[in-house]
């Protein structure tokens, strides 16, 4: 004859079965009865009510449970924390509550000693990501351990969240990391792939975002690993021929974001989406020259998700940028106000490659007066209706299409900076009479 469930086993499971429903009062009645459930656990794993509740987002059962237990940090048999758990599986309510409870951010599994940031990482919750990152700057974690330290926090295994997201071909959260300061460089020194960058990962993977995102961050094509193998190598050992195509030594250097700028740093988020989708439409370019014979038959890497908005209509009453006459002007230089398009201010910022052991590099200067630029915000253009219009950072408008296969006007314009002091007024403002007709490069 089969044993029957004891009294003790069906208490237990009707606990974690309402808090898995969601069903607060039921939880609460059961709480109310024995004032000890609420430190049960279930299964193998051992998880607690606080457990299952983050893993399965009951954000109502979870805030109930953490109003009576007050520990948010309790672990199950892995040392995982209802915080790990409820980033796993992408519930950012429960992680927002969390958060809010005092969980710390910095405990690690005995798994593969893994923190809250990497999940996020490795499971692709970009939301997750941004609310740590944004916990971390004002937690006492910032204090003890700094808040670079804490975006480059490596694993048992010694890789970064960085590594975690270009090997789970995860670019969003890629995007996120170099964004908060990971280090696009950074070798792991084990984790399955001794030496491995973030790099040689996207290419083991295929993912061509990554590889994509990376590169527009400044990462070494020609880092080697342990093995002596760049990322070129790796992706061709996949047989990954687009990404190989982008990481050979031979083709053009993409554009880089330039990060090392103290007014890039401190861009608004308008002024910010205008470049990053800049960058995005300039490098794209360079990818289809280099991708055309390569992937040829292949549709998917030459496509982009980047909607060229080409109304050349409604920007025909709109002032072109001054240096390219190609672009409309959307991004203001202060403090002397003068305005250029989005594309320009790229070629000008980003007209040496960043180097990584150079702490700050030399900021470029306006080219138009000369002067220092301290900050880069949106532009606000006025048509000849004298209708004053703000660009979009979403879909900017262009006056023309724009041929960056043939090479852009925009990033043509620097290298013949001497033209800068033959241009005139305009929208973009007008050049400097003191401005020499030969100006140096920035």
């Amino acid at each position: 004859m089969g044993q029957g469930l004891s009294c003790r086993e069906r208490h237990e499971n009707a606990l974690f079965g309402a808090v898995r429903d969601g069903e607060v009062d039921l939880v609460e009645a059961i709480a109310e009865v024995d004032r000890t459930s609420l430190a049960q656990t279930t299964g193998r794993g051992r998880l607690s009510p606080l457990h299952v509740a983050a893993a399965n987002g009951r954000i109502e059962v979870l805030s109930m449970l953490l109003d009576r237990c007050g520990n948010p940090d309790v672990v199950n048999r892995h040392k995982q924390t209802p915080l790990m758990l409820a980033t796993m599986h992408g519930k950012i309510a429960c992680v927002g509550k969390l958060i809010e409870a005092g969980a710390n951010i910095l405990m690690f599994d005995s798994v593969n000693g893994r923190t809250c940031l990497h999940y996020a990482s490795y499971y692709g919750h970009s939301d997750c990501l941004k609310a740590i990152l944004c916990a971390a700057r004002s937690s006492p974690v910032a204090n003890s351990w700094g808040f670079a330290r804490f975006v480059n926090i490596r694993d048992g295994g010694g890789a970064t969240p960085l590594h975690l997201a270009a090997r789970q071909k995860r670019p969003e959260c890629v995007h996120v990391l170099l964004d908060h300061g990971a280090l696009v460089c950074a070798s792991t020194g084990g984790y399955s792939y001794p030496g491995s960058t973030p790099l040689h990962l996207a290419a083991r993977g295929g993912s061509l975002e990554c590889v994509r995102e990376l590169l527009a961050w400044g990462a070494n094509r020609l880092q080697l690993d342990s093995s002596g193998r760049i990322p070129f190598t790796v992706a061709l050992k996949h047989k990954n021929r687009a990404c190989a195509a982008l990481l050979n030594p031979s083709a053009a250097e993409p554009i880089v974001w330039p990060s090392p700028l103290k007014f890039i740093s401190e861009l608004n988020p308008d002024a910010k989406a205008l470049l990053e989708r800049a960058l995005m439409e300039a490098n794209m370019e360079r990818e289809k020259a280099i991708l055309k014979e390569t992937v040829s038959s292949d549709p998917s890497p030459l496509n982009s998700d980047v909607e060229i908005d080409d109304n050349t209509s409604e920007a025909s009453n709109v002032e072109l940028c001054c240096i390219c006459f190609d672009q409309m002007c959307t991004i203001e230089v202060r403090p002397c106000g003068h305005q250029m398009c989005a594309h320009c201010i790229l070629a000008l910022c980003c007209h040496k490659k960043p180097n990584p052991t150079t702490i700050c590099a030399a900021a470029p200067v306006c080219p138009f007066c000369r002067s220092s630029i301290s900050q880069l915000v949106v532009a606000n253009i006025k048509t000849n209706n004298d209708r004053d219009v703000e660009t979009s950072p979403s879909k900017p408008r262009r006056s023309r299409k724009s041929n960056f296969s043939e090479g852009s006007s925009s990033f043509k314009s620097l290298s013949a900076m001497g033209s800068f002091g033959r241009m005139g007024g305009r929208n973009s403002g007008k050049v400097a009479a003191e401005c020499s007709d030969d100006v140096d490069k920035p």
